[in-house]
């Protein structure tokens, strides 16, 4: 006996069948683009990290829909057209009261790090999932049923959901350039309507008119998105007489340029300034991105870029001890670190600042902040510092102090590996000034030491401590790196620096650890267990205590209780210093833990829940046991859907993350590689999706898998031996062709990798009843597990574990796929 829905599938049909394709590709799009257009708001009202929340939500949406639909699916059938007009009508409506009521939600971060507080700030964070996840359970509603109602042509319907999702996340990125962070989704709300008014006649029309206006009231009349008052930016814009003088907007962010009283360049230097007859920093405007402050820009009204207090900054030393030479600059901190290499008498500059903005604003101004003055002996390049590094030599090369936190793809500008290729760039007789922020914890210029040791060791140094001298203030430490072992000599004209200074020597070659009669700047030890200064009455250095031990290879207190392995280019993530297995403690700690930490907890906290979506999931086939939608199937039906959906949801997550990781550090830019691999992955996989149908007939039948996993497998060998050798060796090519070249490689595996889910969505169809909604469900659930796994084990064992795990899932998919035979034998089953 046909099935009710058999009839939508049937020749007389087909056309009609067809051209509710057009309605799912725009959903598909807005759906992709309201997500990106959360995550964008949360990096700006928020913090970054808190977007893994969005991804969540989102995902969650998706799997709880393949579970109502399964769970209703003779209900949704019989009222099939009735559905497909009225939900993108009420998504309108879900997407505008979401956002409105994200707006409203209270919730500060800050408060989420105190005991006392976070409380609240949980039940804020429920209250993100309860407003927005209508929309997306919605979204992936109509989703699914476009499947069910089409089970016979599902690749066609993937490669528009795929294409469609890559067309929302390309026009998305687009509109920032255009539209604040916070009025991207007011451009979104008419594409759904878009929809309505494909998919419906009239009647819909009208309704989806009224919804879409009455949606734009709401967010145009009701409370507005602002930076929240923890947010780096809110209280100089907030100052009496605070004005914005320029703005910028782009996918890399919302660049904000004010003039306020409290505009100083942020630096270090000595409190003995004065006394050596140097003035102080000058007034300046603030830049700031997405609400945090970025670096200062020269301000015409006040001294420019006038550098007189150079000499009494802490990055000053390198430049005494080595006159007149040519310095690669890491980051130019808005100008002034070239003016600084210039009056402490560099040669010549080359100044690597990757970030675009400051770049243009040093080059040819940003409003009233004037562009740099011509100077032959000056060049500003787009390029990383080791891309710099391999091609050209430095007798100093100069990482200025708020490059790591310029961006996050810098992190790969301070891994062993570039600090390697530093001292093989280097003259005889240069150096290399490595900064490192000990504001938070002392233990992160222990894990720069480490990095610094293996470096050296790299270069064939066996001895690095005879090689690295530290010096700091209270805020920040310098490393000091040379070829070849400091000198007697130079030791002593770093005392007397540092004398003059008020700073402290922490390492050299011959250093007493012993404790010291003076120290300027008191830097206790920090139990992490204890939340307590563990180093005794008076003055100490913290620093001093291990660096010895560190830079030898031998264990440290601190080693106990952090993770302090050498950055690489396999884990470049600097702040990522907590060890997961003492997690009890660590949530005893929140108060002192860094922001850059936090992450790491947002995404194990993410991983928390969607475990449990998935175990909600994977209950779908027990609720439905006493049906007749398992007769006829084999007991092993099930275990293999749950192994082939869940790893097509790892796997997939994973080698993403896994090419936005290396599109990063290639293309000095993870907002741009983001867009480019998110993109490009959804439109190959979109079209890879309408080619499974060739694998359906023919000598082609049932082969799509392996050649998939086949191709993903040869891929990912070739790119795990090859990738950052070519990476290197094309650093300096123009960046529009490192994004072709971007586009080219992850060509092929995003084709191969857009067969699996269409055609294991075909074999689940076969087997009648709900299989085929749960399946959509069951990769959804999968694919939030996904993506803070993913992040997680990129982290803590390296983007080479990541891939190895990408391609052992695909491995399992060819494992558990059924065979032709099999699936033939569930079509002609009694129970269909």
């Amino acid at each position: 006996m046909m099935q009710p829905h058999a009839a939508l599938n049937s020749p007389a049909t087909t056309a009609r069948a067809g051209a509710r394709l057009a309605p799912l590709f725009l959903i598909s799009a807005a759906a992709v683009g309201f997500e990106t257009a959360l995550t964008r708001y949360f990096a700006a009202a928020k913090w970054s990290e808190y977007g893994y929340w969005v991804i969540s939500i989102v995902m969650v949406g998706f799997a709880l829909s393949g579970v109502a639909m399964a769970l209703t699916r003779p209900w949704a059938l019989r009222h099939g057209a009735a559905l497909l007009r009225v939900i993108p009508i009420l998504l309108i409506g879900t997407a505008a009261l979401g956002y409105a009521g994200m707006i409203a939600n209270p919730f500060n971060p800050l408060q989420l790090q105190n005991p006392a507080t976070y409380g609240e700030q949980i039940g804020n964070i429920a209250l993100y999932y309860a407003v927005l996840f209508p929309f997306f359970f919605l979204a992936g509603f109509y989703i699914s049923l476009i499947f069910v109602l089409n089970e016979f042509r599902i690749p066609k319907v993937y490669g528009f959901d795929l294409t469609g999702a890559a067309l929302g996340s390309a026009t998305v990125l687009a509109l920032m350039f255009v539209l604040k962070p916070f009025d991207l989704p007011l451009a979104l709300l008419p594409v759904l309507a878009g929809a309505a008014l494909i998919g419906g006649g009239w009647r819909t029309a009208v309704a989806a008119l009224a919804m879409l206006v009455a949606s734009e009231a709401v967010l145009v009349l009701g409370p507005q998105a602002d930076f929240n008052d923890f947010k780096a930016i809110y209280a100089p814009l907030h100052v009496e007489g605070s004005k914005i003088a320029g703005e910028y907007r782009s996918p890399r962010g919302w660049y904000l340029l004010l003039d306020d009283f409290t505009e100083r360049l942020d630096t270090d230097v000595s409190n003995d300034a004065a006394m050596l007859g140097l003035a102080g920093p000058p007034r300046t405007l603030g830049i700031y991105r997405d609400g945090n402050r970025l670096a200062a820009v020269p301000n015409a009204k006040a001294e420019g870029t006038d550098a007189a207090y150079a000499p009494a900054t802490l990055g000053a030393l390198p430049y005494l001890l080595r006159p007149g030479a040519n310095v690669l600059l890491g980051g130019a901190s808005g100008g002034f670190r070239i003016a600084e290499a210039v009056k402490l008498g560099a040669a010549s500059v080359v100044a690597a600042e990757p970030e675009p903005v400051l770049r243009e604003a040093m080059r040819r101004g940003m409003g009233p902040s004037p562009a740099m003055a011509a100077d032959r002996r000056i060049l500003i390049s787009e390029d990383a510092p080791i891309a710099l590094a391999l091609r050209d030599k430095f007798g100093l090369i100069d990482i200025s102090a708020d490059f790591l936190d310029g961006g996050e793809a810098n992190a790969t500008s301070l891994t062993s590996e570039a600090i390697a290729a530093y001292l093989a760039s280097v003259t005889p007789g240069g150096l290399v000034s490595i900064p490192v922020s000990i504001r938070d914890l002392p233990v992160y210029a222990m894990r720069m030491l480490a990095t610094v040791r293996d470096a050296l060791r790299a270069s064939g140094i066996a001895a690095p401590e005879n090689n690295v001298v530290v010096y700091r203030s209270a805020w920040n430490a310098r490393i000091l790196i040379s070829p070849t072992p400091f000198t007697a000599a130079e030791i002593a004209a770093m005392r007397e620096f540092c004398e003059a200074r008020s700073f402290d020597l922490s390492w050299y070659p011959g250093f007493d650890q012993a404790p010291k009669a003076e120290i300027f700047n008191d830097l206790p030890a920090v139990s992490f267990e204890t939340g307590s200064v563990v180093s005794g009455e008076g003055a100490h250095d913290a620093v001093a205590e291990e660096a010895g031990a560190v830079l030898r290879g031998e264990p440290t207190a601190s080693q106990a209780a952090f993770a302090l392995d050498p950055a690489t280019m396999d884990r470049p993530s600097f702040y990522a210093v907590l060890r997961l297995a003492h997690l009890g403690t660590i949530l005893q700690r929140l108060e002192i833990l860094p922001q850059p930490e936090i992450g790491q907890l947002v995404n194990l906290a993410v991983l928390a829940q969607a475990v449990l979506i998935a175990l909600l999931v994977l209950a779908v086939p027990l609720l439905r046991r006493r049906g007749g939608d398992r007769a006829g199937l084999p007991s092993f039906f099930i275990p293999r859907a749950v192994v082939y959906f869940a790893a097509l949801g790892l796997g997939f997550l994973f080698l993403e993350i896994w090419l936005i990781e290396q599109a990063s550090f290639y293309l000095n830019d993870r907002i741009t590689a983001f867009a480019v691999v998110l993109t490009g992955m959804l439109l190959f996989s979109g079209l890879g999706s309408m080619l499974a149908e060739n694998f359906a007939h023919g000598r082609l039948a049932g082969r799509g898998v392996v050649i998939a996993v086949l191709v993903a497998v040869v891929w990912g060998v070739l790119m795990a031996l090859f990738a950052r050798p070519l990476m290197l060796a094309s650093l300096d090519m123009p960046f529009v062709s490192r994004v072709a070249i971007v586009l080219l490689a992850l060509a092929p595996v995003s084709l191969a990798l857009g067969l699996p889910f269409p055609i294991g969505l075909g074999w689940a169809g076969s087997a009648g009843g709900f299989f085929l909604p749960w399946a959509w469900g069951l990769n959804g659930a999968f694919s939030v597990v996904a993506t803070p796994l993913a992040n997680l084990i990129a982290i803590q064992a390296g983007h080479r574990v990541l891939l190895l795990a990408a391609l052992l899932f695909y491995g399992l998919c060819l494992i558990v796929e059924p065979s032709r035979r099999t699936i033939l034998s569930w079509q002609n089953s009694p129970a269909r």
